[in-house]
């Protein structure tokens, strides 16, 4: 559209500061696409309303980084990307959970530093997941996805823990287990578990999928670790805060059968001291979400939020966002924004079909 003007924010800042966001917005800005590492409070989003500003789209899933409530205050739109994150993040926890279990990462550095001289009985011992039992905190998307890749891949047992009930994840797991039965082999066992501390208690792997909040912010900390076996994994690929990171680096430094697999930081980019020199620790760069797939799909997602909402289209209800990323071109892009979460306190009109 010649009508319209993009400015793209060249700063070498890898994280953006309030001023650099500031002078990005300047005197006219319509709508936003911004980044989880950046904290949109009450005075970015009043300049973005003084600016002429309608929209904000994160480019995530979470939005832990925006407060809706200032933008809802100020009648800005707030925009993120569910749906498209899923399978790349739960394949990225799946991912941490071997390389703990296997000891990928010091078994590479090991060949790298050229210490293997011969085959040994005693090299590398690691864990054997196959039957053992896979704990999950928040089973929604995320966390269900990735305990179905671990009991249709290694049979493991389940105990999650959820304030919401999620039956289409129970469904396919007593599913599962109808097809171990006429295939004459034992079932899996799964149960949903009144508390958190019942799923660290029972799991051998604890992988972590809340939403950050008040409730969440460090959840896992050291009397919760503490709970934990000796020889247990814990992953995380949520949000870094949820552990309580300083509590973690001394429990795995007592407890050198303990692993984690850590793809959030609670002060990102930076680790807490001591946690990099952890061999019982396995660190990647914020990353889950990291195919080409994924992050396209993300692009597209949080930009038909800003075009939807400045060309007064309404708000899809669909939880399908396959028509956005799968779309060939621009003009198969369906003409409603794909997620925006304070639609309904902003009044903007919500259509189940959206228009191709």
């Amino acid at each position: 559209n010649k009508d319209i003007r993009v400015e793209i924010c060249t700063s070498k800042e890898t994280i953006l500061t309030k001023p650099v966001l500031l002078q990005a917005i300047g005197q006219t800005c319509h709508g936003v696409c911004g980044q989880l590492t950046e904290k949109w409070d009450d005075e970015l989003f009043a300049a973005l309303k003084r600016a002429g500003g309608k929209v904000y789209s994160n480019m995530a899933v979470g939005f832990d980084n925006v407060d809706v409530e200032a933008a809802t205050r100020h009648g800005i739109a707030v925009g993120n990307t569910p749906g498209v994150l899923t399978e790349a993040t739960a394949e990225m926890a799946v991912s941490l959970i071997y390389s703990c279990a296997r000891r990928v990462v010091e078994a590479d550095q090991f060949m790298r530093a050229e210490k293997y001289k011969a085959w040994l009985p005693n090299l590398f011992i690691g864990k054997l997941l196959y039957g053992k039992t896979l704990g999950i905190i928040g089973a929604g998307r995320i966390g269900s996805t990735v305990g179905l890749m671990m009991v249709r891949g290694a049979k493991m047992n389940i105990v999650f823990y959820d304030k919401y009930p999620n039956k289409d994840f129970e469904n396919k797991l007593d599913i599962f287990n109808r097809a171990l039965k006429e295939a004459g082999e034992e079932p899996i066992s799964w149960k949903r578990a009144n508390t958190v501390e019942e799923v660290a208690q029972e799991s051998d792997v604890l992988s972590l999928h809340p939403n950050l909040d008040k409730t969440t912010f460090h959840m896992v900390n050291a009397k919760l670790l503490n709970m934990m076996k000796k020889d247990a994994i814990l992953v995380n690929c949520a949000r870094g805060p949820v552990v309580d990171e300083v509590a973690l680096v001394e429990h795995c430094r007592k407890n050198p059968l303990f692993y984690a697999g850590l793809d959030v930081y609670e002060d990102e980019p930076l680790m807490k001291p001591g946690l990099k020199d952890l061999p019982n620790v396995v660190v990647v760069p914020h990353i889950a979400s990291a195919t080409m797939w994924t992050r396209s799909g993300m692009s597209v997602l949080s930009a038909s939020n800003v075009r939807a909402i400045l060309n007064n289209q309404p708000v899809s209800n669909s939880p399908d966002i396959r028509p956005y990323v799968n779309a060939t071109s621009v003009k198969d892009i369906p003409l409603a924004a794909p997620s925006i979460l304070n639609a309904k306190q902003l009044g903007l009109p919500m259509v189940a079909t959206p228009k191709m």
